[in-house]
Formats: structure tokens, sequence, C-alpha cells
């Protein structure tokens, strides 16, 4: 199958919720590779590649998140392949 990338924000209750983590775990179960961080204007920018159902699976899981979190929207565009290994939460 082939392999996409993601790139794109998430906005709304998105800080401050453990986004970024559940992000991260869920990414590792789909065998996603990338990373994840907060910016400054309150949304969680995100990276991720890998099989391209997993990626979409991952996206609908986007929508929703961790039980805490409250996402009003999810902007991703497909990039080229970044070639990255694992998935981080950057700081």
């Amino acid at each position: 199958m082939a392999q996409i990338c993601m790139h794109g924000f998430v906005s709304g209750l998105v800080q401050g919720v453990g986004y970024r983590q559940a992000t991260a775990e869920k990414a590792e179960e789909l065998e996603l590779n990338g990373w994840t961080r907060n910016l400054a204007d309150s949304r969680v920018e995100v990276l991720c590649e890998g099989e391209q159902d997993a990626v979409e699976a991952f996206v609908e899981w986007l929508k929703q998140g961790p039980q805490a979190a409250d996402v009003s929207e999810v902007s991703l565009t497909e990039q080229p392949l970044q070639g990255i290994a694992g998935f981080i939460v950057r700081r």
C-alpha cells in the first residue's frame, strides 16, 4: 500500500488537555512516523506519515482527540514524504 504524509493544524481546546501525548500514543498504535507540537496561537501542529489507511484513521482520530479535548477544526494537506523514523512530541 502507498505511503503518504500529512501536515497541518488542529484548533479548539487542544492545549492543556493531553492532546499531544494522546496524539503520539495513537500514532505509535497506528505505526505512524512524525511529530506534534503546541503553537503560541493555541493550535497543535501535526505531521504524520505512513500507510495511507493508517494515516486516514489517524486523521479521523485527530478530529476527536482525547476525552478532555474539544476539537473545532482539523486542517491538513498532503506533503512529500519526510523519511521520519518514530513519532515525537516536540516542545
